[in-house]
């Protein structure tokens, strides 16, 4: 009966027995239905490769991407209440912020970080919309305005990824403070001339767009996202209508001037680097071939043998002839053999001055 015993009733006992799998191995695709390995989602930066439906990212997932190596250290942010309004609704406020971290690993929505970019010192921060929906409270205000302090005392160019769903109902007014906090200091950014790039992920609506979102130099979204104040079920409930399809998407923003840019995020980084360099007038935002003749201040020219005839001329001279209140411009030919007719003159007007006068 020993086979009985250490044979058939572990069999019985393991098809019973629930496997232990985690849920997560697979990911399925909002757009299209496509299931994908989460490791070959996290290998295309979380981007489904079939679609190309960019799925949230983690803070500290994008951050990795972007920094030079992936190396990058994250500012240590002032510390706040915990919860100052005592705040309850199905759950305790406090016990939804215990959940949050414990989920995300992260002290509140905003995550804020230093290091380079294509060889550029800058500060980045990153709403992780995990986080309480990326709702903006007073850690979240704090840690912004900290990282916009802290890029205005390196004189560094400030990125922030921006997703949320609006100001943390649970903190009140505290939170709406943040509004115009945040934007004080994106004043002050500007005041130092100091480039403020704003990439808007989706979602992107509520306070946040009412405030810092919007007051970016250069204004990035990626594909599909959804950039607004309210959201479209709520202004058609309002106005009773129905709105136009792709509202408040970013294909439509950037149709209407609201942004200046759609990049895939496997594109991001290049781009960002492109600009950064641009907009603090650094010589790696050009190639080698380009900084050498502006440094030295040379003309650019085409090759001789492109020019053709006109290679080692000089150029035609610009004379000026007035014509009553008409100014025409005329170049003259230079050595030029065959004689100019010449220029003929109406002066019907002047006739008619003179009869008129008569």
């Amino acid at each position: 009966m020993n086979w009985i015993n250490n044979v058939v009733r572990p069999k019985i006992r393991g098809i019973w027995r629930k496997r232990e799998i985690p849920d997560n191995l697979w990911v399925k695709c909002p757009e299209t239905g496509q299931m994908v390995f989460h490791k070959d989602l996290e290998a295309n930066q979380y981007v489904v490769p079939g679609s190309g439906y960019h799925m949230r990212m983690s803070a500290r997932a994008r951050l990795k991407s972007l920094f030079d190596n992936g190396e990058f250290e994250t500012l240590t942010t002032p510390e706040v209440p915990l919860d100052p309004l005592k705040f309850r609704d199905e759950r305790k406020y406090s016990d939804r912020l215990k959940d949050a971290r414990k989920k995300t690993e992260l002290t509140d929505a905003v995550l804020v970080a230093e290091g380079k970019l294509g060889g550029l010192p800058l500060l980045m921060a990153v709403q992780d919309f995990s986080f309480m929906g990326g709702s903006l409270g007073m850690a979240a205000g704090e840690a912004i305005i900290a990282g916009m302090e802290k890029a205005l005392e390196k004189q560094t160019p400030f990125i922030i990824f921006v997703a949320s769903g609006g100001a943390r109902m649970q903190e009140g007014i505290l939170s709406l403070m943040q509004m115009p906090r945040t934007t004080v200091a994106v004043q002050r950014l500007r005041e130092a001339r100091l480039p403020y790039i704003v990439v808007f992920t989706h979602p992107t609506t509520g306070g946040v767009t009412a405030s810092y979102a919007m007051l970016g130099d250069i204004h990035i979204a990626e594909p599909g996202a959804l950039i607004g104040f309210a959201g479209p079920r709520v202004i058609e409930q309002t106005i009773r209508e129905q709105l136009p399809e792709g509202f408040q998407r970013s294909n439509y923003l950037l149709e209407h001037g609201m942004i200046d840019l759609i990049v895939n995020r496997h594109d991001m980084r290049d781009t960002l680097i492109r600009i950064c360099h641009i907009l603090v007038q650094d010589p790696l935002a050009f190639n080698k071939k380009e900084s050498t003749n502006i440094a030295t201040d040379e003309s650019i020219e085409p090759p001789a043998d492109e020019l053709g005839d006109s290679a080692g001329t000089e150029p035609a001279e610009i004379k000026f002839v007035s014509d009553e209140n008409v100014e025409i411009i005329l170049p003259e030919a230079a050595e030029s053999d065959a004689p100019r007719p010449p220029r003929k003159r109406k002066k019907k007007r002047a006739s008619q001055r003179d009869d008129s006068t008569a």
